[in-house]
Parts: C-alpha cells; sequence; structure tokens
C-alpha cells in the first residue's frame, strides 16, 4: 500500500469511468444552460431551485475534499475525538436552513437582492456604497485565494492520477470548471453538488461497511482500537481547548457567502425545513462516514509511514485502492477530484458576483442602464476573469494563497456572520454598526492568528465572531442622529 494509489486508475476500466466523471459536469452545464436566461438565473439560479437540491448543494459546497480527506484523516491520528469538527457546523446549519435561510430567501426577493452585498446595502439604505466597498474587498481577498487553494488541491490529484505536470493539471481543473460555469451558472453548479454530494455519499458508505467486514465486526474493530490505545475511542480525550476549537467551527458557516447564497436561490422559503432534512441528514451520514473510515484504516493500515507521503489523509484513497474494483474505484476517485472543485465552483461564482454585480454594476457604473443580456454577459466575463486569477495566484503565489487560506473560512464568517445574523433578527442593527462589525471581524481574526493563536491555543474565528458581534451592537446602540437602520 505504500506505492502510488493512483497506480489502479492504469487499469482501462477505471480510467474511463474517472475521465466521465470528471467531463460530466460539462453535460449538466449544457443542459443548465437552457434555463439560464438573465443575471438572476445564472447567479442564484433564478430562484427556482427545489429544496432537495438546495439541501445537498449547500452540503457539497460546504464540505468538499475537507470532509473526503482531511476529516478522515484527522479521525485516523485522533480517533473518535473527531466527532467535535462535525458537531458544530451540522447544529448551525440546520438552524441556518430553517430560520436564517426562510428570513434572507423572503428579504432578499422582496429587495431584488442578488447577492450578499445586494441585501446589506438594501437593509441599510446605504447610499454611500461603503458597505458593499468593504464586502468587495473582503470577498475579493478572502475567496480568490480560497478557490486559488482549491485549485492547487485539484490539481495535484490530476496530476499524480494520469501523470502529468502541475500546471497542465491546473490549466485542466480550471478549464474544466469554467466551461460548465459559463454555460449554466449557478444552476450547473447546484446539479453538479447533487452528484458530488451522491458520490461522497456512496463512498463513505461503502468503504467503512467493507473495512468493518474485512476486520470482522463492530465488536472486533472496538477490541483492537482499545488495544491500540485506549483514548483512542475517547472522544473527550483532546481536551476542552481543542473541542471547543471544532465545535466553533460551526460559527464560520453563516458567513460564507457561497452557502448562504443557496438559501436565497430555492423556490419558496417555506420549502427550506426539507431543505434542512436533507442537508442535515447528508452531513450527519456524510461525517460519520468519513471518521469510521479514518477509524477502519487505523487498524487496517496501522502504519502511517506507509500512506503515501506518510499523510493520512491519504488513508480514504489508500483503502478504496485495496477494497473496491476499477469502476467503483474510478467513480470514488474521480469523486474526490470533482469534491476538491465542488467549493471552488461556489466561490468562484461568487467572486464573479462580487466584480460583475457588486462593483461594476452597483459601484462603478451606476448612472448607466444595462440590459439583462449585457448583465449577463458580464457575469460570464467576470466568472472567466476571475477563474484565471485564481489560477495564476494558484501557480505564482503558492505560500500566499496558503497564508490567506488560513484566514479565509474565519475571516468570512467573522466578516458577514454576524452582520447577517444581527441585520435578520435584530431591527436596531444599523449600518455603521455592520461596516464595523464587518472590518473588525476580518481584523481580529486575522491578528488572532499572527499573534494569539499559539498562545492561547483558541480558534480564530471564536474571539473574530464574538469581537465582530459586540461590536456591531455596541456602535448600533450609539446615540447617533443620522445613523440609518
Amino acid at each position: 500500500m505504500a506505492g502510488n494509489i493512483y497506480d489502479k486508475l492504469s487499469n482501462p476500466l477505471a480510467l474511463i469511468v474517472f475521465l466521465l466523471t470528471l467531463l460530466f459536469p460539462v453535460l449538466v452545464g449544457l443542459l443548465a444552460m437552457l434555463r439560464t436566461k438573465n443575471q438572476t438565473d445564472f447567479f442564484i439560479g433564478g430562484r427556482s431551485i427545489n429544496a432537495f437540491v438546495v439541501g445537498l448543494s449547500a452540503v457539497s459546497s460546504g464540505r468538499s475534499s475537507w470532509l473526503v480527506l482531511g476529516l478522515s484523516g484527522m479521525a485516523y491520528v485522533s480517533g473518535t475525538g473527531a466527532i467535535w469538527a462535525i458537531v458544530g457546523y451540522i447544529a448551525v446549519e440546520a438552524w441556518q436552513f430553517v430560520y436564517l435561510g426562510k428570513r434572507l430567501r423572503k428579504e432578499t426577493q422582496v429587495m431584488d437582492s442578488i447577492t450578499l452585498l445586494d441585501y446589506f446595502e438594501s437593509r441599510f439604505k446605504d447610499k454611500s456604497g461603503l458597505l458593499r466597498i468593504a464586502g468587495v474587498i473582503i470577498i475579493g481577498v478572502f475567496i480568490t485565494a480560497y478557490v486559488a487553494a482549491q485549485f492547487n488541491a485539484g490539481a495535484k490529484s490530476l496530476s499524480t492520477a494520469l501523470d502529468i505536470s502541475l500546471v497542465l493539471s491546473l490549466g485542466i481543473s480550471g478549464m474544466l470548471i469554467m466551461v460548465y460555469m459559463v454555460l449554466g451558472g449557478y444552476v450547473a453548479v447546484a446539479y453538479n453538488d447533487v452528484v458530488r454530494a451522491v458520490i461522497m455519499l456512496v463512498g463513505l458508505i461503502v468503504l467503512p461497511v467493507i473495512g468493518i467486514i474485512q476486520i470482522g465486526g463492530l465488536g472486533i474493530l472496538n477490541d483492537m482500537l482499545h488495544r491500540l490505545n485506549p483514548e483512542y475511542l475517547d472522544p473527550f480525550s483532546l481536551g476542552a481547548g481543542v473541542i471547543i476549537g471544532f465545535l466553533g467551527i460551526g460559527l464560520g458557516s453563516p458567513g460564507q457567502p457561497h452557502i448562504v447564497v443557496r438559501y436565497m436561490s430555492v423556490s419558496d422559503p417555506a420549502r427550506l425545513k426539507y431543505s434542512a432534512i436533507y442537508g442535515t441528514f447528508w452531513n450527519i451520514v456524510l461525517g460519520v462516514g468519513a471518521i469510521c473510515i479514518g477509524l477502519v484504516g487505523r487498524i487496517l493500515v496501522p502504519d502511517i509511514g506507509s500512506l503515501p507521503d506518510s499523510d493520512p489523509e491519504m488513508i480514504y484513497l489508500a483503502l478504496s485502492s485495496e477494497y473496491f474494483g476499477p469502476v467503483l474505484y474510478g467513480l470514488l476517485v474521480g469523486g474526490v477530484f470533482a469534491a476538491i472543485l465542488s467549493t471552488a465552483d461556489s466561490q468562484l461564482l461568487v467572486v464573479a458576483s462580487t466584480f460583475a454585480r457588486d462593483l461594476y454594476e452597483k459601484v462603478l457604473t451606476t448612472h448607466k442602464e444595462i440590459d439583462e443580456k449585457k448583465k449577463l454577459r458580464l457575469g460570464r466575463l467576470a466568472l472567466v476573469a476571475s477563474g484565471v486569477a485564481a489560477l495564476l495566484l494558484a501557480y505564482m503565489a503558492q505560500d500566499l494563497v496558503f497564508w490567506l487560506v488560513l484566514f479565509a473560512w474565519g475571516g468570512l464568517g467573522a466578516a458577514f456572520g454576524p452582520a447577517l445574523i444581527l441585520s435578520l433578527f435584530w431591527k436596531q442593527t444599523t449600518r455603521t454598526g455592520v461596516l464595523s462589525g464587518m472590518i473588525a471581524g476580518s481584523l481580529i481574526t486575522i491578528s488572532w492568528r499572527l499573534w494569539l493563536k499559539d498562545a492561547t491555543g483558541v480558534y480564530e474565528l471564536i474571539p473574530g465572531f464574538l469581537g465582530a458581534l459586540l461590536i456591531i451592537v455596541a456602535v448600533s446602540l450609539l446615540p447617533r442622529k443620522n445613523q440609518e437602520k
């Protein structure tokens, strides 16, 4: 198993299935193009997406490779303590579907808002454009770097799988994404997310079952893990600080534009309760499946040095290579590549809408009338330009990308999460409060990561989120005569 885990793709059948998995999104894009007629269709699916697609798309775009590779690797190293990494976001996202999402969907339709920054500007009647400009900067920095990192991860897996150069892999990764997104926009992304979620579900259910059977049953697995290390089966062995940090991951979900836009796209806000059921079920099954893969892998591959590059995140692919036939293996390896890029396409669409809608249309050319065909064309051009910029960043500034991604989830979560929650549920929230909170959340997150994370052991999102929340409340309560609510 120490060899190349992708060698099995030399089997023609596995390779064909793998390539079909990569090309399938383009077909979805062609079909989605038939219902993409204007800017609203392109960025939020015309507010016509059904509850099932919204639920699975939100899960797929939010989890991707972190779940399949990262969480299984975490469980391989830490045992059942990895469960805390999924508890926080599952609980928060279930609440989001039912409460935050429903209210946001209603508000954005009334205000004719198709981006998160549209909503903020309309909600607070911000004629200065400061909310939108601050949001453009935050999204432009964090999400572009995030997309670049996803491109890097996808290119590395593709390069290894097909034995081609990293540069060529980057080009292929970017081309695959941009082709189907330019064709079908949000609709193509959402339906491709559903396919990816199903592929992930198959792998994360079937593989643990096969592993448990191979070991001899759950009882034997439990005994072997206990003999290996009793703390491996104790979810509280990680310590309070680590557990709180894992739970804090969930605080970032309300501030992720590529996730909350899913709620804006649903056909009927009342249907989001069904999205909550579908999405929460998928979140639980996928999370538990990934953890089970790590636990099973610890027994079947006890020596981490036998994994490629001694990387615990390779346990999913190592077990797939060992126990799956060529068809299923080709599908699942292609699914891993697709999962890596499922977050990238959702985030790339947010970047495109930020520059086409929020910056160009609403800031730079407010005095011009732009017809719907031109708006749609601008959206597609912005998508291509953003994709090319992310590819160049991925190739030329990998160290910078890595540095920025360290803050991306936390920075976005702290900048937009408290602002969105308070704007929807607290009538006294003001424009100045939200603007202050957005800036403070970003700066606290970055500062904490640089200077206080190692000393305190506290995940930077937690102080960033709480700090932004307090600042928004404090500033909103200030007695300013001209403060707009």
